[in-house]
């Protein structure tokens, strides 16, 4: 009885350790190709590591790629007019701020005010400062100060500060809560900036540790977050600074030997044996040549000129190919990384500028949500404290004010299409005033006064030089209009 007990028992128990093994193996089997290693693969993937986000981006390695990067930016054309062309596309000639409260009056006068302030503080030059540290730095910091040297009644200002500023001295003890220079709270939310009273690769550091708690209400940080928990930047153009070195080197190279076989060089060789009855010369010595000049070799030797080998056929395509894969990290099509359309179709051209103009959106739609609304209340808030200053209703503001900005327009490379796409949307429904004037950056009412002002002009025009009645004057602007209006359908339709 115990013998057939053991037998049911234990049987079952290997026949269950079996299946077990079984699963396992069949787990262990399941894998994917690139999680393999194997003698191929495994350099390339050395490197790989599971660290977090903010580890990744310790202050060492950003500081690493900070200086590589400036110092590639600073000395390769290429990447300065990279980058010199990403600032100046996504902030153009800067923003344009729009009141939507239901006070006219006070929509125009915060309007007229904020721009005035934007010019003297120099609003769009700063934004394209921190939209180039953004790409070379990895990250920008602007702190909200007070200026009184403006000359506006506002003196809000902004002072930039670069990347290696913003640290935590070693003085203080680490926090679990902190991550170089940023303090947070147990939400996760900015609370207090360590700001370095001096820059640490300045010429006159007197205390390296001196530095200045900066509210995080006070200091704005635009950057961008690649991975979930991410605290500080890293450069845009990180993927492509071995290609950046590689491209340079590569140009340099080839110009050095184009040069060398331009001059008048040449090697000298014989044919006769070691000890043979060749004079003797000594190796590699040089024989200076002057231009158009008859020289003779030593007995026994022949001279050969270098040959110019250099650039070789390829090297346009290689260059290409180098420079597209350096801009894609960018969204930047190759035509406008290298200011070159050449190989390029107008179908084609339009089709690489939609992914770039989308990335273009995205970016000003960031500064928006983290600069220029964070400045703007920071600007309302000290505006409603001067007496008079704005409108009684003003006085009322909230976070949620109703505004929106306005960006320099892309420009269309065939405006006579543009402006036919654009009458058939309108008369069709499909788009508005407001839509069609914010493409070009600009206010659909403020456009419209305009408009209202010069046709009012005109009509005053004809009235006083001409002699015509109103109703006359305000005929022959409707008949102009209209007849304009004609001739545009017909070349549209031609």
């Amino acid at each position: 009885m115990l013998a057939q007990l053991k037998k049911i028992f234990f049987g079952e128990a290997k026949a269950e350790r079996s299946m077990y093994a079984d699963t396992l193996a069949r787990i262990f089997r399941a894998r994917y190709d690139a999680a393999t290693t194997s003698d191929n693969n495994r350099r390339h993937w050395a490197n790989a590591d599971g660290l977090s986000a903010n580890a990744a981006a310790s202050p060492g390695v950003r500081r690493t790629l900070r200086n590589r990067a400036r110092y590639e930016v600073a000395n390769n054309s290429y990447a300065k007019g990279i980058v010199l062309t990403l600032a100046n596309d996504v902030i153009g000639t800067g923003p344009r701020m729009q009141m939507l409260t239901s006070d006219a009056e006070a929509n125009d006068r915060i309007e007229t005010a904020f721009e005035n302030w934007a010019s003297a503080v120099n609003l769009p030059e700063k934004l394209r400062t921190m939209r180039l540290a953004k790409a070379e730095d990895g990250e920008a910091f602007a702190i909200l100060t007070n200026n009184p040297a403006l000359p506006t009644a506002v003196k809000l200002d902004l002072r930039l500060v670069e990347a290696e500023q913003v640290t935590t001295p070693f003085v203080l003890p680490p926090t679990p809560n902190a991550v170089d220079g940023i303090l947070f709270d147990a939400h996760g939310n900015p609370t207090e900036y360590h700001v370095l009273k001096h820059h640490p690769g300045g010429m006159y550091v007197i205390n390296a540790f001196e530095f200045d708690r900066i509210p995080a209400r006070a200091m704005l940080h635009y950057f961008r977050a690649e991975r979930p928990g991410q605290s500080r930047g890293i450069p845009e153009i990180t993927p492509a600074l071995p290609l950046f070195a590689m491209l340079r080197d590569y140009s340099l190279a080839t110009l050095d030997a184009a040069k060398a076989a331009a001059y008048f060089s040449g090697i000298l060789h014989t044919d006769a044996p070691a000890n043979g009855e060749a004079e003797s010369v000594e190796p590699m010595d040089s024989i200076e040549l002057e231009r158009n000049m008859l020289i003779t070799m030593p007995g026994g030797w022949k001279m050969t000129q270098v040959h110019a080998e250099q650039p070789t056929g390829t090297y346009s395509e290689f260059k290409r190919e180098i420079l597209n894969e350096i801009a894609r990290c960018l969204n930047m099509p190759f035509n406008v990384a290298a200011c070159n359309s050449s190989s390029y179709n107008y179908a084609s051209g339009r089709l690489d500028h939609q992914t770039y103009f989308k990335s273009i959106r995205v970016d000003q739609a960031q500064i928006e949500t983290a600069v220029l609304d964070r400045i703007l209340m920071a600007w309302l808030m000290e505006a409603v404290r001067i007496e008079g200053f704005l409108p009684q209703s003003a006085r009322h503001i909230s976070s949620d004010i109703g505004h929106q900005w306005f960006w320099d327009g892309q420009e269309h490379v065939d405006p006579a299409k543009e402006a036919s796409a654009q009458e058939i949307r309108l008369r069709t429904g499909t788009t508005t005033l407001s839509d069609e004037y914010a493409k070009r950056g600009q206010d659909w009412e403020t456009q419209g006064r305009q408009r209202v002002k010069e046709e009012s002009l005109r009509v005053n025009l004809l009235q006083a030089e001409l002699g015509m009645s109103r109703d006359q004057a305000l005929a022959v602007v409707f008949a102009s209009a209209a007849a304009s209006a004609d001739q545009g359908a017909t070349e549209n339709a031609n």
